[in-house]
């Protein structure tokens, strides 16, 4: 098991757009692995490269039945049908607060063997993946609350026991891919 540390709300690389993967190589293969097993071992819905601290547009999920990973993803809406509904983060631990996102999503990308993948999603599926490519838009899902919410949240995450206001410089990290290309 490859489980790796999980940037935090705070931590400069959740705030920056993540580059396209241009090689589908072993590197990536191990990133994604990495990838899967911290979600799994977190027990998260999801989890994008960005939050282990490279920036690339990886993500994996495991939700509603459904797991798998998408490269470089873009989604399109279906429908012009929202919901409303708890919404958590493994960078911003314990917490949740409710979060609009669209109900059906259309997501498309690669695999990690540069193999076209599509995934449509409702629900929570819908909400994973919108929430992971906000993820390596550079976007958290508490941008996305309403003002007093995220208000709200900003001072519940300030007052948080793992929050010191002070993001740490890591100077090594275990994956060859980290700081992204």
């Amino acid at each position: 098991m490859t489980v790796q540390p999980i940037r935090l709300f705070g931590d400069p690389v959740l705030r920056t757009r993540a580059a396209e993967v241009t090689d589908f190589d072993k590197e990536l293969r191990n990133l994604v692995k990495d990838l899967w097993d911290t979600m799994e071992a977190q027990g998260g819905a999801g989890l994008a490269a960005p939050q282990l601290g490279v920036s690339l547009r990886v993500f994996t999920y495991h939700c509603d039945g459904f797991a798998g990973h998408l490269v470089n993803p873009t989604f399109d809406v279906v429908g012009d049908e929202e919901q409303d509904g708890p919404e958590g983060c493994l960078s911003i631990p314990g917490m949740s607060w409710d979060c609009r996102r669209y109900r059906h999503v259309v997501a498309r990308g690669w695999n990690m063997h540069g193999e076209p993948v599509e995934v449509e999603g409702t629900d929570l599926l819908a909400r994973c993946i919108q929430h992971e490519t906000d993820h390596l838009d550079g976007v958290l899902f508490v941008d996305r609350l309403d003002e007093q919410t995220r208000k709200q949240a900003l001072r519940e995450i300030r007052s948080a026991e793992w929050f010191d206001g002070n993001v740490p410089v890591i100077k090594e990290n275990p994956h060859p891919l980290f700081g992204g290309r």
